[in-house]
């Protein structure tokens, strides 16, 4: 195998730094250079980190233009996408705008790797330790792998939601400044995204939903921040449930049955992240296996959030496939060939020709 020589890397706002950095340590590692295009919104961060690389770059004798950065909008994008000189562009963002690269990408056969948006759910059983749910779910806004719905057995769904609604309530005084130690949750990213939460719960509400809790945006503070929201009521398979909107909104379903959790989990048209909690050892089996999640990642008794370097990290479906880190990520960033060669004095032909 040999190295894909010239990487573009398109990132999304909310990793500005990590995302790139995974990329980053592969692609070098398997000796390419790499073009880095940064969220509109994150440049600043990107600077920052380039410089830093530059200096490392330079102390060892090597050109800082190993690791290029072009910042920009769309139109920026667009000419990363469609130069025929990068072999791979890893994009790290949206369905719909990885739906976009990966048309521009393959126009020209070049190689591509999305990981992009998830629905996430989480799956209680009526089993379920209700101490490891609340704080696996209570912390979930703007994360690709963000839990959007909690899929609950009817046993304990009226406890469960009691419960998460004290959960948020215990938060809402820690909403703030995320320059202030004792804040735990800070604004969304930009006034579209409060206009997107906005939106999402008058139209939960037009269809029949519950606010259980949240609902509201924080005026007050001066900035793009918004209450954790839970809403009930919602049917599974409706399309504001089935749509992933960047915004602390979890929808919670009611099911009967373990096979019925599966099916709503699955309905979905991303397959990012999944967990279920249960006790039932005999239900892991079936949950992990080609009868259960068809997500990429597939947990139990955690949340859907977190990467391991060492772990796939990816999705299928409309998450795109790609895997931007795990034991094997690294050949995505190579080109595998093929090489045979004749020490002899002859070359064998299967016609068994001989030529004199």
């Amino acid at each position: 195998m040999e190295s894909s020589r010239i990487v573009g890397v398109i990132t999304a706002f909310n990793f500005p730094a990590a995302v790139y950095g995974w990329n980053a340590a592969l692609a070098l590692t398997c000796g390419n250079c790499l073009i880095w295009k940064p969220a509109p919104t994150t440049s600043l961060t990107a600077i920052a980190v380039t410089r830093l690389i530059e200096n490392v770059l330079k102390d060892n004798n090597l050109p800082p233009s190993i690791c290029s950065l072009i910042c920009g909008g769309s139109d920026i994008g667009l000419l990363l996408t469609k130069d025929p000189k990068v072999d791979l562009v890893s994009f790290t963002g949206s369905t719909e705008v990885g739906r976009i690269v990966g048309q521009q990408v393959q126009a020209r056969f070049g190689k591509l790797l999305l990981e992009l948006g998830g629905n996430n759910a989480v799956i209680v059983m009526e089993d379920a330790n209700l101490d490891l749910v609340v704080p696996a779910v209570t912390f979930s806004c703007q994360r690709c792998t963000t839990t959007r719905r909690l899929i609950v057995h009817k046993q304990v769904y009226d406890v469960l939601i009691e419960r998460l609604t004290n959960a948020f309530k215990q938060i809402e005084s820690r909403i703030g400044d995320p320059l202030n130690e004792n804040i735990l949750v800070g604004p969304l990213h930009t006034k579209t995204s409060v206009l997107a939460y906005k939106s999402a719960i008058a139209e939960a509400i037009a269809n029949g939903g519950k606010v259980e809790c949240g609902g509201k945006i924080l005026e007050e503070l001066k900035g793009n921040y918004v209450l954790p929201t839970l809403i009930s009521g919602l049917k599974h398979n409706s399309d504001l449930v089935l749509k992933e909107t960047f915004a602390p909104i979890c929808y919670i379903l009611k099911v009967d049955s373990f096979e019925e959790a599966i099916s709503v989990n699955n309905e979905t048209r991303q397959g990012l992240s999944s967990s279920l909690f249960t006790q039932n050892v005999e239900r892991l089996f079936k949950w992990i296996g080609p009868f259960g999640s068809d997500c990429g990642i597939v947990n139990v008794n955690i949340g859907t959030s977190g990467a391991e370097i060492g772990g796939a990290f990816g999705g299928e479906k409309e998450t795109g496939g790609g895997r931007e880190s795990g034991s094997d990520a690294w050949k995505n960033y190579m080109r595998r060939s093929t090489c045979t060669i004749n020490f002899g004095k002859e070359l064998p032909l299967a016609q068994g020709v001989k030529f004199q």
